[in-house]
């Protein structure tokens, strides 16, 4: 296996750079910011000699926000072939959801202060270089709450969809109330929390009604089910 390397840290850098070699692994560059990673990996695949992996730390030179995972992106997109796997101390929610959502396959997201022991790290190296996914279960967990926040459609209950359907078809809460065989005041109730978990808050030049069928249309097939 041949692997690139990119960490900021010295130590670190060096110090995975022999563990990998002392496996077996051929590590053919190591270096300390994203803007090198991208140079570096253009040069190897333009030779025709990508590696096989790369490594990639999240917060990276100059900003140390996260320039190494957006040049993973980068690096997804040009080379396909590449494996990632991110190595990190932090789980950078947006840019994340965007690598591990293109594509599954051949992608890693691991936690530094996670990692169990020297073997458990390099079997999941492997994994992700044969085209499998190792992701840390609470970089996992993490994507999913930021997906339940990003679809506030999904945070509505099946009464409240109903509710909201209805809506969408241009039926007063009287309409909707004798459509579902309830009562005036329950389906108030439901659009008050429908408005709530949609975050539409009470302004004096917002509709709030259209507003929240908007959302529903913008949701699309998957808001009725």
């Amino acid at each position: 296996m041949r692997v690139i390397v990119a960490e900021d840290s010295v130590l670190l850098r060096a110090g995975l750079g022999r563990l990998l070699e002392d496996d077996g692994i051929e590590v053919v560059d190591a270096v300390g910011d994203a803007e090198t990673l991208l140079r570096h990996a253009d040069e190897l695949g333009e030779r025709g000699e990508l590696p096989d992996l790369a490594i990639v730390d999240v917060r990276m030179p100059p900003t140390h926000s996260d320039e190494g995972l957006r040049a993973a992106l980068v690096l997804r997109r040009r080379w396909p072939d590449l494996r990632i796997l991110v190595l990190s101390q932090y789980v950078e929610e947006r840019y994340a959801t965007e690598l591990i959502a293109n594509e599954t396959r051949g992608v890693g997201y691991l936690l530094k202060d996670r990692v169990a022991d020297v073997g458990t790290f390099l079997e999941a190296l492997r994994r992700v270089a044969d085209g499998g996914t190792a992701l840390d279960p609470e970089v996992v967990s993490q994507l999913l709450a930021r997906s339940r926040r990003a679809d506030p459609i999904a945070a509505l209950t099946g009464r409240e969809r109903e509710v909201l359907a209805l809506m969408a078809q241009g039926r007063s809460n009287a309409g909707i109330a004798t459509a579902l065989v309830v009562s005036g005041g329950a389906v108030e109730k439901h659009i008050a929390n429908i408005f709530a978990k949609l975050g539409l808050e009470s302004v004096a030049n917002d509709h709030r009604r259209v507003l929240a069928v908007l959302r529903y249309i913008d949701a699309g097939p998957e808001a009725a089910s």
